[in-house]
């Protein structure tokens, strides 16, 4: 075997090495079932000051994280865009409900239609709580 030839082998070898390292951590996001997306919004202790979280810049899309009043390492999660005109809705917490600027919709907290005129929910996401991370997962 020659110089080059020894060289070539070092370098499949390394190769050969790499790779179960490189599918390791090429793979997404654990625990995550296929076709969703776990992301982190923001801190849990950031929701419960202010009761509600709006990230307009999340990688799926807008997302309004609002905490459930009972028990605040609990949370809801829905993309806020009004299905019935796309303007982002916002959380009234006075009212307990997300509404439309542009035509009044309102919906629950679970994304459910409250009042029209939009006739059909919010998406919704899952949300869990790890530590003080909020968790959405998205489909």
């Amino acid at each position: 075997m020659n110089r080059r030839e020894l060289l070539d082998w070092i370098g499949v070898g390394a190769l050969a090495s790499s790779l179960p390292v490189a599918i390791a951590t090429g793979s997404g996001d654990e625990g995550a079932p296929n076709g969703t997306s776990i992301q982190p919004v923001r801190k849990l202790s950031d929701l419960s000051e202010a009761g509600q979280i709006l990230d307009e810049n999340f990688a799926a899309g807008p997302v309004l994280v609002v905490a459930d009043p009972q028990n605040p390492a609990r949370a809801t999660a829905v993309n806020p865009t009004c299905p019935h005109a796309g303007c982002t809705a916002t959380w009234q917490a006075e009212q307990g409900l997300v509404e439309c600027p542009c035509h009044s919709s309102k919906f629950a907290a679970d994304g459910s239609v409250e009042q029209g005129p939009a006739s059909s929910s919010l998406a919704t996401y899952a949300v869990r709580v790890e530590g003080d991370s909020i968790l959405v997962e998205t489909r």
